[in-house]
């Protein structure tokens, strides 16, 4: 009996092996792998080329190196800027200007020369009616008094006064003879209008003496050559121009007339003086 039941117990025992389980292990591990061998993503390995081609763009870059020429560009505007002291009050060559004490001119170049081991810059000023050559340091044009030609308003204001009345001071003529010359030397057209205004004698006014005839004339000039350079005439056009004006402005009466007999017997004696 005892014999039977340990055969009887061994057999549980040989059964246990349905360990059938393993199979189903195997083989999900091996049907996944296969999945695996789809390592044709290698394909982005051409990407790489067109990376291996950036370099040659790369290689571009090289080429600009010229703009290390650039550096020479602003080396030009330096040597431009030397001239400039010759334009900064705006004048150029071939240009009429009216220098105070010789009237309209014109610049016919600019000059550089040594002096005392310093470069001194020069506008070389034509007058040619008077056939001189004036050479006036740019540093001083300022102090002299030279400047471009009056603007058309300045040169109307000028003609207008003309017509206005004379204005004639009851001084000794000596006196006003040098605030004539001062005026006339000023530079300034519309003073000299003024001068040309308070000399000028009608046909039917008392002569001018020569002293007086002389101021009349020279500030006559002055006017006549400035308003025929804006205006472009010729200087008879210019004359008679102001000649015009003249004429529209009142005549002086008896008084005025006795004041002139005065001035003459002055400017006689300051004649003789002479």
């Amino acid at each position: 009996m005892n014999e039977k039941k340990a055969t009887v117990a061994t057999k549980p025992e040989a059964a246990k092996p349905a360990p059938a389980v393993k199979a189903p292990v195997a083989a999900p591990a091996v049907a996944p792998k296969p999945a695996v061998a789809a390592k044709p993503v290698a394909a982005p390995a051409a990407p790489i080329t067109v990376v291996k081609e950036k370099p040659v763009e790369a290689a571009r870059p090289t080429a600009p190196s010229v703009p290390a020429a650039k550096p020479a560009g602003p080396s030009a505007p330096v040597a431009k800027a030397k001239p400039t002291a010759s334009q900064k009050l705006g004048f150029k060559l071939h240009e009429f200007i009216v220098y105070p004490a010789h009237g309209v001119g014109q610049i016919i170049g600019v000059e550089i020369q040594e002096v005392a081991g310093f470069s001194l810059e020069l506008f070389v000023v034509s007058f040619i009616k008077d056939k001189m050559i004036l050479k006036v340091p740019t540093s001083k044009v300022v102090t002299v008094g030279m400047r471009k030609l009056a603007e058309g308003g300045v040169v109307d204001r000028a003609l207008s006064t003309l017509s206005g009345r004379a204005r004639i001071k009851r001084t000794m003529w000596s006196r006003r003879a040098q605030e004539y010359e001062a005026k006339i030397n000023s530079g300034d057209l519309i003073t000299i209008a003024e001068v040309v205004r308070d000399l000028y004698r009608s046909d039917t006014q008392p002569e001018q003496s020569y002293s007086e005839r002389q101021l009349y004339e020279a500030a006559l000039d002055r006017m006549a050559r400035e308003i025929a350079a804006v205006r472009k005439l010729i200087d008879s056009e210019a004359l008679k121009l102001i000649e015009s004006f003249l004429l529209k402005g009142p005549r002086r009466g008896q008084k005025s007339d006795a004041d002139g007999g005065e001035d003459a017997a002055d400017e006689a004696d300051v004649d003789r003086a002479a």
